[in-house]
């Protein structure tokens, strides 16, 4: 089935099967009219692809059911699902963040899943902890699509063909600087640094927070870090970007937050940091080979900085009227091995030990990478941090805009540090 162009938004309206709904047999076999679903998610060409071809295959076997999907960058898709949210008018399944499913579930717009646990969403044999982190107060508001961690993914071939060692899970925030000021003077290229400007990324603050002992959010909402925590982070940054170790703040500015803007594929770094899961969507937007490995660690006596969290997850609209169609579709996601196949690892590591081993031997090498990344890591994480408060999406931006500040030279990271928890905390107190 051919589709339209899918660069930044894409709708599809999927022709009629010819199987029975019963063919299927989670798919209520009552259902006799066709059935229109909406599925909206965020990410690359190549997750909207693997996401067509899997509706397209569930329309297949399902005959009277119809799904239309739509798929926006990162930077644009919660915008656009908050609007939705606010018009009453959000689709019947949508890709949630761990980072925002209590602000979404806490508004009441996201479907409890518990009820069809064990029966059509047979997901009772995901790996431990990885139904759990989808709950929001005890109860499951989403479905993990795969378990993923934070990482720092390289250019490999140009730092082998520059005669530069390549970054390892020995790497400590210590060594990077250094490490990222001899690719600068091994490729000798103009306008290009050994790694991005990470005082923006949120998920290596959190890892940076956690080696420390502290949490970027305390079960109960609050600030889990501290003001010397954050102003020691902004510093860092400062310190490195005045040295040419990390790009000029005009150069990192043109980051929006997606890979395809990263400083990785814009080709002014050889290394950023990002989710396992996205090794995928990088590599498709660069032509040298790319690797995988750690984030920075804190050095001797530091604690586990990253943990395993779901890389995304499929929930449901409380007001879609078609629930038990619903939740067939996201049951076949994440439990149907053909389903499996076609999505690979690229939105993470399936929870579910029998679809790992019936897509192992069809993976690639890069797919392999992921799955042996996210085996590596396993006794070298810490456990899964509280879940975000609502809000916390706003605090990620707002990260984003302080660094930007200090870059621009606006603010001292004393500043900084002070701004953004005075910040932080009026953004949680107003939630």
């Amino acid at each position: 089935m051919k589709h339209p162009s899918i660069e930044r938004r894409t709708f599809l309206q999927g022709a009629l099967g010819s199987a029975a709904l019963t063919a299927f047999g989670s798919v209520p076999s009552r259902a006799q009219a066709e059935t229109q679903l909406r599925m909206f998610w965020w990410g690359t060409q190549e997750r909207a692809r693997r996401t067509f071809g899997v509706n397209d295959l569930f329309m297949e076997r399902n005959s009277g059911v119809s799904i239309t999907g739509e798929t926006l960058s990162w930077g644009d898709y919660w915008p656009r699902l908050a609007t939705q949210t606010a018009g009453r008018n959000i689709a019947d399944i949508v890709q949630m963040d761990y980072r925002y499913i209590v602000e979404y579930a806490g508004r009441g717009a996201l479907m409890p899943l518990d009820d069809y646990l064990g029966e059509s969403l047979q997901i009772t044999d995901f790996d431990a902890g990885a139904i759990d982190s989808c709950r929001v107060d005890g109860k499951l508001y989403g479905v993990n699509l795969g378990q993923n961690s934070t990482c720092s993914v390289f250019t490999r071939s140009l730092l082998e063909q520059a005669g530069v060692s390549l970054p390892g899970h020995e790497t400590t925030w210590d060594t990077l600087g250094e490490w990222s000021l001899e690719v600068v003077d091994a490729v000798g290229r103009p306008n290009f640094w050994g790694v991005q400007d990470g005082g923006g990324v949120e998920p290596a603050f959190n890892v940076w927070v956690r080696q420390r002992g502290r949490e970027l959010y305390n079960q109960d909402g609050t600030i889990g870090f501290t003001e010397e925590d954050i102003t020691d982070w902004f510093a860092y940054w400062a310190d490195l970007r005045e040295k040419g170790a990390v790009p000029r703040a005009d150069v990192q500015a043109l980051d929006r937050d997606a890979p395809e803007s990263s400083m990785l594929a814009l080709n002014y770094a050889a290394m950023i940091f990002t989710n396992s899961n996205q090794l995928v969507a990088h590599q498709a937007l660069n032509r040298n080979k790319l690797g995988m490995t750690m984030v920075p660690s804190g050095g001797e006596g530091a604690k586990p900085g990253q943990y395993m969290k779901p890389s995304q997850m499929w929930s449901i609209a409380a007001g879609t009227q078609a629930p038990d169609v619903a939740v067939s579709v996201v049951n076949f996601f994440v439990t149907d091995p053909d389903a499996a196949n076609i999505l690979g690892v690229e939105r993470g590591v399936s929870p579910l030990p029998r679809v790992r081993e019936a897509i192992a031997p069809n993976l690639d090498e890069l797919d392999r990478a992921m799955l042996e990344y996210i085996d590596f890591i396993k006794d070298k994480v810490g456990p899964l941090p509280p879940v975000p408060p609502r809000a916390a999406g706003e605090i990620d931006r707002l990260l984003i805009r302080v660094n930007q500040q200090v870059g621009f030279g606006q603010l001292s990271p004393s500043e900084a540090g002070k701004q953004f928890l005075a910040e932080s905390t009026g953004i949680l107190e107003r939630s």
